[in-house]
């Protein structure tokens, strides 16, 4: 059985509720985040959280974490990295800082992640490697074009991976989302230039992203993708990839089917 996970950007939305309904069934769960957290225990007194701070951009930070997990227990059993950030505006918007900053986390940032998992896996001929892309990664968002690169990214890069590590019985899961209500969307940023009255975009950019933010909160629950990610670590073995809910299993098949002008054709006319 799985027994202890590591799982970034799990002081709230998705990352804290898959951190809880693991507790719950067992698991020590170390849940790590910049801002860290509050410890909690199971009612059996088996499973537990325990909050540790850690920014997935640091390197040594990501370091430091996973060794003092595995001085604790000998072993890690699963990581999942979650951690993320979102950026709005139009491309010509976008500061190439501000599209570093974006990449960092939700690309760079899960890489760094797990080449710390790597070697304990290896060693251990067992571990699990979940991560949380999109929706955004098959369906792109038009003046979020950085968010979905960034998460196509860690898809393709999660399938490479898979690839590689197979021989180690190592698995890996690649999760998208669609529309979840979370903290996530008052936590999005724009760009700087893509608010100014000067921008020719900015009238269109921000109808389209409040479109956007209304179908996030109208969206699924963020308890609802916690029970598909747990019930794939809980597994055996894992499926490469999940979709929860079907609506979006069914956008995502249609948006690889249907012709390419035609799917974009449509997702501009919902944003």
């Amino acid at each position: 059985m799985t027994k202890t996970v590591l799982i970034t950007g799990a002081s709230s939305g998705i990352g804290l509720e898959t951190a809880r309904q693991l507790m719950h069934k067992g698991v020590r769960v170390y849940a790590c985040s910049r801002r860290g957290g509050i410890a909690e225990k199971a009612e059996n007194g088996i499973g537990e959280i325990i909050p540790v701070k850690m920014d997935v951009n640091s390197e040594a930070d990501v370091q430091r974490v996973v060794s003092a997990i595995l001085a604790e227990n000998d072993q890690l059993d699963a990581v999942i990295c979650n951690a993320g950030n979102g950026i709005a505006g139009a491309i010509e918007d976008c500061s190439e800082e501000e599209i570093r900053q974006q990449m960092e986390t939700n690309f760079f940032g899960a890489v760094k992640t797990i080449q710390a998992c790597l070697p304990v896996f290896r060693k251990q001929r067992h571990g699990k490697i979940m991560l949380t892309s999109s929706v955004a990664a098959i369906v792109p968002l038009p003046y979020q074009a950085f968010y979905s690169a960034g998460k196509s990214a860690v898809s393709i890069f999660m399938q490479a991976l898979q690839m590689e590590v197979k021989q180690f019985g190592i698995q890996c899961c690649t999760v998208f989302p669609g529309d979840t209500k979370t903290e996530f969307t008052a936590s999005r940023k724009y760009a700087e230039k893509a608010l100014s009255p000067d921008s020719v975009y900015a009238q269109k950019m921000k109808k389209s992203v409040g479109k956007m933010e209304k179908d996030e909160q109208n969206g699924m629950s963020a308890a609802f993708v916690a029970r598909k990610m747990v019930k794939q670590i809980l597994r055996k073995r894992m499926k490469l990839t999940v979709v929860p809910g079907l609506q979006y299993k069914l956008i995502c098949t249609a948006f690889n089917i249907i012709p390419a002008r035609l799917s974009l054709w449509i997702v501009g006319k919902m944003y």
